[in-house]
């Protein structure tokens, strides 16, 4: 029997000073992608910014969405399901990614082939997006049509394996107590859900 779990998609727009900048080009709300492995979203991936106070030190991190500028964040959730092989291979990639952590950066020219439609592929440099977008293409979940780091976290919210779980504030999301009991906020009910 193939046992299936549960991967995350994240999509924040935690109203930095970059989420600002690149959101006046996509006029989209959400503009930074994440990966999770757990409901909870204790274990969640992406390039970002490796310090709080300069935005253009970025690279693979490990986020704290408890923390930082993803205390007032707005956000959008989905669920992806997936086989425990698949699951695998996206944490044999995660591991890599680790590893090597101080060998990769954030690919803010790659910003620039999104916004020309043309796509700059650079050595050990991932964005967000094309950072999930590689993921889940070489986990073999989905087989994006355009060029990874064209990938932006619209592409990845509109493909049609994903299932939409949230929208709201990050910090209301619903919360998990000592013994896996999920423990919804009061105004849970009244929480956008809708489908994209």
């Amino acid at each position: 029997m193939m046992i299936e779990k549960q991967v995350y998609l994240l999509l924040t727009n935690t109203s930095s000073f970059l989420t600002k900048m690149i959101r006046l080009y996509t006029k989209k709300p959400y503009n930074h992608a994440s990966i999770a492995f757990d409901g909870q979203l204790s274990e969640v991936y992406s390039f970002g910014r490796k310090t709080a106070r300069n935005p253009f030190i970025g690279g693979f991190v490990k986020e704290d969405v408890k923390a930082g500028l993803f205390k007032q964040a707005d956000c959008m959730i989905y669920s992806i399901t997936v086989t425990e092989d698949q699951i695998q291979k996206m944490k044999h990639y995660l591991r890599e990614f680790e590893a090597q952590k101080k060998d990769y950066r954030y690919n803010f020219l790659g910003l620039f082939g999104v916004m020309f439609n043309k796509p700059i592929k650079r050595q050990n440099a991932f964005f967000c997006s094309q950072f999930v977008a590689f993921l889940f293409k070489e986990s073999n979940i989905i087989d994006f049509d355009k060029p990874l780091p064209l990938i932006t976290p619209h592409d990845l919210q509109t493909a049609s394996q994903f299932q939409f779980l949230y929208e709201g504030k990050l910090k209301d999301y619903p919360r998990v107590d000592k013994v896996n009991k999920v423990i919804l906020p009061f105004d849970f009910v009244s929480i956008r859900r809708f489908p994209v």
